[in-house]
This record gives C-alpha cells, structure tokens and sequence, in this order.
C-alpha cells in the first residue's frame, strides 16, 4: 500500500497528509516555518487508512493560509456571476432547506430521499457517507458537516472552514463537465445544524490507485488519463476557476475509465482574465515553484506545474521533488533540475521538462499540451467539451445579437 512506502512517510512528517482525512487540519504557516509543520508520527500510523480512496470527497487539504482580502473577493465575483446568471449547467444543483431525519422499513438511516450505506471517509471538517436514493435507486456520497464545526474551525484570522466549504458549493453550482465530479444537491436547513452536501458517487478507484512506488502506469493508460485531466482543467480555467490541488489522490477513475476531478475544497476564481492569487496551494509536493515564496502568483500557471507533477507521478511512481522537511522540499523544487530517465520516450521527456519549466512565464501552457504530440498519439486532438455557456454564446451569434 502507499502509505507503507519511505516516501509517504516523509510527507506525513511534512504535514501534506490532511488531504487524506486521518489527521487534524494543519496550522496555517510560512514556507519557512518547517518546524511547526511536522506532524506527530505515532497519530499518523494509527489514523484511519482504510479510507484512502474516498477521502478526496473530504475537501480536507494542506493550505497554508489565505489574506482575507481574497476570500472576500472570490465570494463577490461568485456572487456576482450567480446574480447575472453566469451557470455553466443544464440543470441546476437542487438546494433544499427542510431537512428529515428518519430510518426505513429496515431500520436504516435516512437524510430525506436518502438511505444510508455506510461511511466512506473521514476528516476534520466531517465525514463522507454513501446513500441510496429511494427515488432514483442511484447512490451518491454525501458530504456531511455540522455547521457549528465549521464556524469554529479558524482558517485564517477573519475565515473559518464555513468560508472553504460555501465556496466550494457556490464554484461547482456553476460548473457541468464530463471530468469533473457533480454536485447534485445541497441540504441546508436553517433550524438544523448539520450540512449536506450530494455528490456523484464514483465507483471505481484513484488514478494511481494501482501503481505504489517504484512502478508506475503504462504510457497508454498515462495519456488516457492526462487528456482527461487536461480537459478538465481547461474547462475550469475557461471558467475562472483555480483549482488549486490537483494531483492523483483528488482524480477519480469510472467504470468506464474515465477520469474525475474533485475536491474543490481549496479553489479560487478569478475575473477579466487577472489570475493573480495569494493563497497557498493545497499540497507541498505539487507546489510550482512560484508559490514555494508565499508571494502572489498565477493559478493558471501552478495548476499546471501540478499537472506535470501528477503526470509526473503517473509513470514513474514517484515524486519529482520530495525532501525530508517542508523547508528541503521547498528548495528542491525552486532548485534543482528535474530528473528525467534517459530510457523514456523523447516526446514524453520533452513534455515533461516544459511542464517542469521553472518560469511560469515560460511554463507550457494547457492548450499547448492538448496540442502535444506524445498527447495526440494515435487518439488525435482532445475533443472539445461544448459547455452550456458556448451553446448559449453560439445561439446568440445565429441570433444576429
């Protein structure tokens, strides 16, 4: 299993492991403060690891801080676009207000339509559970919070995890892709405590669920899985939105092999094109090298490097820059040149180092390795996704407006 592996350990020792839900929520820190990030062995080993493969669903994250300044703003420019009705979706995320508390005929849990299963995962911020509808037959994992645990849960000095979790539920009412994981209902009832929140359940596994350190995925199932990751991110960022912790454990694989990207516990929006962001990433291994300052940076461009990093991990099983602290992690990253296997494929190694370009000025961008050729291979150019928002700009156009 990963986390039996040296390099696992090291990153619970860097305290990046709270995106697995079985530690409590880092304090928010400066890069440099390395000491004050290392987490205690003995409550790692003994935490709950029998949830690996479920907890992307906990939107339980290694941030290290966010300016007040910047929730405010991402809370207006979502508040804006929902006024203007700027919703990229066909059918809109349900929002229910009475919440009922009951048990069926067998004496299972219910959450209104809902009938309990059982728990899938588990974090500081609450626990997932998977249900059933009664009404379609169809299961969903519920994302449940007690709203007096969030308010307590201080993130930063004026923003608690209410903050994170409202603005995660207001950027995926806005979005609708095939490689991103759907938010289908919310359940907040004014005279109750608890949250819900009703999310696709993905039955299959992590992208690289099947590939502990040394080994890594085949190159085809590699590509398979990027040219779903890339089209994802392009159609978050054509929207706005930084999503901010890309990397394997947060994608999800179907049935049907395709890839899902979720957690949106950590992300961001933007206006008229100014990617400018000052929060910290989610996770320290997938940080570019413009963030490792606590400096502003562009989210398009370090949504990126981590898309590297996770094609990166994909085929060859490990991590291009990993140290034994947070600190020496750091360094690695802004430093030193990244290590390529002379026996991998020239066009995969050439993709790899414009990933791992160290200006994010020259960094490659998404479109540009939608257009690559060791992506195009023989499955030529990603489709294009035709959102609600370019039907309804093309309808427009026909229109003569």
């Amino acid at each position: 299993m990963l986390y039996k592996t040296s390099g696992f350990l090291r990153l619970t020792q860097m305290g990046c492991c709270s995106c697995f839900g079985f530690t409590k929520k880092p304090r928010k820190l400066k890069p440099s403060s390395v000491a004050a990030s290392l987490c205690s062995q003995e409550l790692l080993l003994n935490g709950n690891l029998e949830d690996l493969d479920t907890d992307l669903y906990n939107g339980i994250h290694g941030s290290y801080g966010v300016l007040p300044s910047t929730a405010k703003a991402s809370e207006n420019i979502l508040s804006r676009r929902a006024q203007n009705g700027m919703i990229c979706r066909g059918v809109p995320v349900k929002e229910t207000h009475q919440l009922i508390r009951s048990e069926d005929e067998n004496g299972d849990k219910m959450v209104n339509e809902y009938v309990r299963v059982c728990k899938i995962g588990s974090g500081s911020y609450g626990k997932v559970v998977l249900y059933r509808s009664i009404r379609d037959g169809k299961q969903y994992a519920i994302k449940a919070f007690h709203k007096s645990h969030l308010l307590k849960l201080r993130v930063a000095p004026s923003e608690t995890a209410m903050t994170d979790v409202l603005r995660e539920v207001s950027i995926m009412k806005m979005l609708e892709h095939p490689n991103i994981v759907n938010l289908v209902e919310v359940i907040d009832d004014p005279n109750m405590d608890n949250f819900y929140m009703v999310l696709e359940y993905v039955e299959s596994k992590w992208v690289c669920q099947d590939s502990d350190p040394p080994k890594g995925l085949n190159e085809t199932t590699a590509r398979r899985y990027l040219r779903g990751i890339v089209a994802g991110v392009m159609y978050l960022h054509s929207h706005n939105v930084i999503h901010g912790d890309i990397k394997p454990d947060n994608l999800l694989i179907t049935s049907s092999g395709t890839v899902k990207i979720g957690d949106f516990s950590v992300s961001q929006v933007f206006e008229d094109g100014k990617d400018e962001l000052r929060r910290s990433p989610g996770t320290p291994v997938f940080t570019a090298p413009e963030c490792c300052s606590g400096v502003s940076y562009h989210g398009k461009a370090s949504d990126t490097w981590a898309v590297g990093v996770t094609l990166y991990c994909m085929i060859l099983g490990r991590y291009p820059f990993l140290g034994d602290t947070l600190q020496d992690t750091y360094d690695k990253i802004v430093n030193n040149p990244i290590n390529i296997p002379e026996s991998i494929d020239l066009q995969l190694k050439n993709l790899l180092e414009r990933l791992f370009c160290k200006d994010p000025d020259e960094r490659i961008t998404l479109e540009a390795v939608a257009r690559h050729p060791w992506v195009i291979q023989e499955e030529g150019l990603i489709p294009e996704y035709v959102c609600l928002c370019k039907r309804r700009k093309f309808s427009k156009g026909s229109n003569g407006f």
